[in-house]
C-alpha cells in the first residue's frame, strides 16, 4: 500500500510544481520517456536499488534516461529530491503516477486496439472516430498490435475496459454456450 501511495504523492507535488511553471506536458513526455527506458532496461531499476551506486551517478543517468536538456531544471530539480530524501527506487512508479494524474486531468484516455490483421487506413479512421464518439470529448492515446490468434475482428481496451469483437471470443463464447447445455 505505501508504495503505490508514495509514488502518487511525489508524482501530485511534482505536477502541481510543474503546472506553476506551465510544463505538465513537457514533464509528462519526459515521464514517458523515462518510464519506456525503464521497461526496456531493467538493469535502470537495479541501480536505482542499489545502494553502492553513488547519488549523484543515480540522478546523471536518470537525466540521461528522461532526455533532460541542461535547460530543464524541474526534473532536474525533481531528482536531486529524490536524492535528498532517499527515494530513487521509486522513480519509475512516480514516473507512471505522474503519467496517470496527467491523463486524469487532463481527459486522455489509453486507448489499444488489437486486431487479427493490419487496419486498413479507412477502418483504423472509422474506429478511431467511433472511439472518440465514445470518449464524451476526451481525447486519446491510441496504440495497435496485431494478434493473429484473434482470427478476425478485434479488442479495443480504453483505460481499464474492454471490447472483445474478436472471432476468437465468439467461439470462446459457442463453445461455454454449449458446454453449459450438456
Amino acid at each position: 500500500m505505501q508504495e503505490g501511495l508514495i509514488p502518487r504523492r511525489y508524482a501530485k507535488a511534482l505536477y502541481k510544481f510543474a503546472q506553476e511553471h506551465d510544463a505538465t506536458r513537457t514533464v509528462y513526455d519526459k515521464m514517458l520517456i523515462l518510464e519506456q527506458q525503464f521497461e526496456s532496461q531493467p538493469a535502470l531499476q537495479e541501480v536505482m536499488d542499489n545502494p553502492y551506486v553513488s547519488s549523484d551517478d543515480k540522478i546523471k543517468l536518470l537525466s540521461t534516461a528522461a532526455a533532460i536538456g541542461d535547460n530543464e531544471t524541474i526534473l532536474s530539480n525533481f531528482f536531486k529530491l529524490l536524492r535528498e530524501n532517499k527515494r530513487f527506487e521509486m522513480a519509475r512508479a512516480i514516473a507512471i503516477a505522474y503519467r496517470s494524474l496527467f491523463r486524469i486531468e487532463n481527459n486522455i484516455h489509453q486507448v489499444h486496439v488489437t486486431s487479427a490483421a493490419p487496419l486498413e487506413p479507412q477502418e483504423e479512421k472509422r474506429l478511431k472516430d467511433v472511439i472518440e464518439r465514445h470518449l464524451n470529448g476526451g481525447s486519446m492515446e491510441y496504440s495497435d498490435s496485431v494478434d493473429p490468434e484473434l482470427i478476425g475482428g478485434f479488442v479495443v481496451k480504453i483505460d481499464n475496459k474492454v471490447l472483445d469483437a474478436s472471432i476468437s471470443n465468439e467461439l470462446k463464447q459457442l463453445r461455454i454456450k454449449l458446454l453449459s447445455n450438456n
